[in-house]
């Protein structure tokens, strides 16, 4: 188990010093990239903080983690997390991110990461990965024991912030809106990236992630009849390995029902699975060569998506359907809505893209406008900025400088 080295304390080094409680690469998941590029990105701002990682597992041992990583949490070991807690408190770590999804600490509801927030005794900033809109009262309970504990909440979505206010009582000053960060790419060819990838000659379609039966791919492919019909040359980019989760429980039977779909429908041909964990270099490649990014997810209730966020960073035209982060996204024309589990109504909605240039161009344009704002580096600014500011307001508390009405900030009504 990683463990030590954590930080030396010196005069001439006044750098803010952040610990991150995230799962972390190598471990294949969404927040362990979100994690790797938030630090990347807010060690370059001006501030130059320095980050180390508690490094959450649900497998300990099984990842060769090195730097920032200093200790590693069995997911479901409440010990782990009450160590981590006074390793924290007895270094001279300023203040603490938690990247929260329910799925990622162990426990009923993940609750076990409230074991680690109880102990800490540092200013904490909390990025919430999930808001539920309709919680059953045990998640209520666990995200208000998590607020209480937080300096900071963020929320990669505006609505969310509604959504706390509405359905967990938490008050708007107490969280603050980040977008999700995406890469910074230069413009490239699309023909170019086409012919590397062996594309050459075909209208892409693209969707990518941890494949799972939330993604509502079958959807996607059901839709796929109708387009190539009017668009012959159409081809479906299903991107991604299997979730880890899903393969663990069900092996590849949803990926294996999805390749029989399509060839029961008689477009075998026009959907191609890349089957592999891919690389940011090799997504972002794939991304520049498509014509239309779909997301056909099935749940209202997704509240951010990585895979969005990278489809507008990368000034993509978009088809989705109409969950939360979809609706606030691509507002204003940047891209076109349908409703859940409807093939008929993606099957229309990308016809009508890749039938158009100048449709596309006009949707590639809006979202690029947007994506220049969720830069990685913009974003990491934001970070700096918030873990500073945390850090700040902290130490005030500790010294009894701020007063009553200001307390009251951080703390739920």
């Amino acid at each position: 188990m990683p463990e030590g080295g954590i930080f030396t304390s010196s005069v001439a080094d006044s750098r803010l010093r952040v610990a991150c409680l995230s799962t972390y690469l190598p471990r294949r998941c969404g927040i362990a990239t979100y994690t790797a590029n938030m630090i990347e990105s807010a060690s370059a701002d001006a501030r130059q903080p320095q980050f180390s990682v508690l490094a959450i597992s649900d497998t300990p041992g099984a990842y060769k983690y090195g730097p920032p990583v200093i200790f590693e949490i069995a997911w479901d070991d409440e010990k782990d997390y009450a160590r981590a807690a006074e390793l924290v408190n007895e270094s001279p770590i300023d203040v603490v991110s938690v990247q929260h999804e329910f799925g990622i600490f162990g426990g009923e509801n993940g609750h076990l990461v409230l074991e680690f927030l109880r102990r800490v005794k540092k200013p904490v900033v909390v990025t919430l990965h999930t808001i539920l809109a309709e919680p059953d009262m045990e998640k209520v309970e666990v995200v208000r024991a998590i607020a209480r504990r937080s300096t900071m909440l963020v929320a990669m979505l505006r609505k969310g912030i509604d959504i706390l206010e509405e359905s967990y009582g938490i008050p708007r000053r107490k969280v603050t809106f980040v977008p999700h960060g995406v890469p910074a790419i230069r413009a490239r060819s699309r023909q170019e990236i086409r012919s590397n990838l062996g594309l050459d000659g075909s209208r892409v379609i693209c969707t990518f992630g941890l494949i799972n039966p939330g993604k509502g791919i079958e959807y996607m492919i059901m839709a796929m009849p109708e387009i190539v019909k009017a668009v012959p040359d159409a081809i479906y980019l299903v991107l991604g390995s299997t979730h880890p989760e899903v393969k663990k429980r069900y092996g590849e039977a949803y990926r294996q029902g999805l390749i029989k779909l399509s060839r029961d429908l008689g477009v075998g041909r026009h959907v191609r699975f890349v089957d592999s964990y891919l690389t940011e270099r090799e997504l972002v490649e794939y991304l520049l060569a498509c014509d239309v990014y779909v997301t056909p997810y099935v749940s209202r209730e997704q509240i951010t998506s990585g895979t969005l966020a990278y489809a507008l960073g990368l000034g993509k035209a978009i088809v989705s359907t109409r969950y939360y982060y979809a609706e606030e996204m691509l507002s204003g024309g940047r891209g076109i809505l349908v409703d859940f589990r409807n093939p008929a109504g993606l099957a229309e909605a990308v016809t009508k893209v890749l039938s158009s240039d100048e449709l596309r161009s006009g949707m590639e344009r809006a979202t690029a406008l947007l994506g220049a704002s969720m830069s990685w580096p913009k974003v990491g600014s934001l970070y700096a900025k918030i873990f500073a500011d945390a850090a700040t307001r902290g130490s005030l508390i500790a010294a009894g400088t701020v007063s009553k009405t200001a307390r009251k900030t951080s703390t739920m009504r």
